[in-house]
């Protein structure tokens, strides 16, 4: 049995995931950016052993759910499930920060850094990474005219290479990144080609497969379970 926790798991693939979790007999924290959703969280994973609580949209927000999954522990496993979309207009939250950048890059990165590390960590990325430009000089767009799509992209695309800067720093943790792909989520959209639990798939096999193509690090994995060094 093996201890995971799962950002951004009141709703999606982190949920899923964490049902899947659960009914393979391992024990499950959850998150939720508000006490309501994390209340809500666990009462649709029943088994959960408890839920973090706050808002990965501000520094504070971070420290907080940090503290709060920490107290909650040990892990063997974190699952950086957590994202944001296309906003319409570049948002900063109350820490003075872009919230997409915040949410999907600066928030794993800092839950890396003040959680203890586990054995395993997976970061959901997106094949739209592949559009992704490194802008070192921009990361929150401070200077360019607002893109949602192309914000995302990058956020992808740095989720990437935090995954692979990890699994350096880190030799003794596995390390991996997941693109889920286009998911049937309130993100994806019903139209969307995969359903909610294949997407949740690679993401709980990387967690806790014991298989040798899960036992790696510093890799990109499909939907299919295939990886890209």
């Amino acid at each position: 049995m093996a201890s995971v926790f799962v950002t951004g798991s009141s709703d999606g693939i982190g949920l899923e995931a964490a049902r899947q979790l659960v009914a393979g007999g391992h024990r499950v924290v959850l998150h939720g950016r508000s006490q309501r959703r994390a209340d809500h969280a666990v009462k649709s994973v029943p088994g959960a052993a408890g839920a973090a609580v706050g808002d990965l949209s501000d520094v504070g927000g971070i420290q907080d759910v940090a503290e709060s999954a920490n107290g909650l522990g040990p892990y063997d496993v974190v699952i950086h499930n957590a994202g944001v979309y296309l906003l319409p207009e570049r948002q900063v939250g109350a820490g003075g920060t872009e919230r997409v950048f915040t949410v999907n890059v600066l928030a794993p990165y800092l839950l890396t850094a003040r959680m203890r590390l586990p054995s395993r960590l997976v970061y959901l990325s997106s094949g739209l990474a592949s559009g992704g430009r490194a802008n070192l000089a921009d990361l929150q767009w401070e200077r360019r005219p607002w893109n949602a799509m192309q914000a995302y992209r990058d956020s992808k695309l740095y989720v990437i290479m935090l995954t692979f800067a990890v699994a350096r720093r880190y030799p003794q943790v596995r390390g991996n990144a997941v693109d889920p792909g286009w998911v049937a989520t309130k993100m994806g959209g019903r139209g969307a080609p995969v359903s909610v639990p294949d997407g949740a798939d690679t993401p709980v096999w990387l967690a806790t497969s014991d298989e040798p193509a899960a036992l790696v690090s510093g890799r990109l994995f499909s939907s299919s379970g295939a990886s890209l060094p």
